[in-house]
């Protein structure tokens, strides 16, 4: 069944926008959206709903992506979902930055996120003939962890990685992995849920030094 909806992911530096409509899709990529997320996305999603012909109550959900990412560039999207959400008393949808990643492969494969330091968020899913599970729940590995774990199994990233030359390393396509991963939850099930969180692997930098 083909769904209308307008999908945002703002976890990243860039900024996407999709919309579908009728099973034609429209987007917008801004790539250097560094701390400008708030202030550029109602106009990304303007547009992109205007080349589309929808209007936002043709929607019939709303996605956002969830993280791992940058924590305020992800509330900001989250956000935006659930206002549009609310306001047309229409569902919502979240997608992973790690769901993004592995429908970029059909392979049993790892997905890894740069959390700096010598640190990464990862997650591992399953091949497409196993059904795209998940075999590793999202974890935040130093650099021997994530190379031990990636051992004999691709690794897709969007960005780069200080370890890649130890890595078999796939380079994703982000905003195609936000629609087939949109599109794998569809083939599930029509959206119901009002609510959508964020995906925290670990805590924020400035509940980590918190006193308790």
């Amino acid at each position: 069944m083909l769904m209308n909806y307008l999908a945002m992911d703002t976890g990243a530096d860039y900024l996407t926008v999709v919309v579908q409509k009728e099973g034609a899709v429209t987007i917008r990529n801004l790539p250097d959206c560094k701390l400008k997320h708030s202030t550029r996305l109602m106009g990304a999603v303007e547009d992109a709903l205007a080349e589309a012909n929808m209007r936002i109550a043709d929607c019939d959900f709303f996605a956002a992506v969830t993280g791992p990412g940058s924590f305020t560039g992800i509330r900001i999207g989250i956000s935006a979902a659930k206002g549009f959400a609310l306001g047309e008393d229409k569902p919502v949808l979240g997608v992973t930055t790690f769901d993004c990643l592995a429908y970029n492969g059909t392979e049993k494969l790892l997905t890894v996120v740069n959390a700096g330091h010598g640190n990464y968020y990862v997650c591992g899913y399953l091949s497409d003939a196993e059904g795209k599970g998940i075999f590793m729940e999202p974890c935040f590995l130093d650099t021997p962890a994530l190379l031990q774990a990636a051992k004999d199994l691709p690794v897709y990233t969007a960005e780069a990685l200080p370890v890649a030359e130890y890595l078999s390393v796939r380079k994703a396509d982000m905003t195609k992995g936000l629609i087939a991963a949109i599109e794998a939850k569809l083939r599930g099930d029509v959206p119901k849920s009002r609510e959508i969180v964020a995906l925290y692997v670990r805590k924020s930098q400035a509940e980590e030094g918190r006193k308790c």
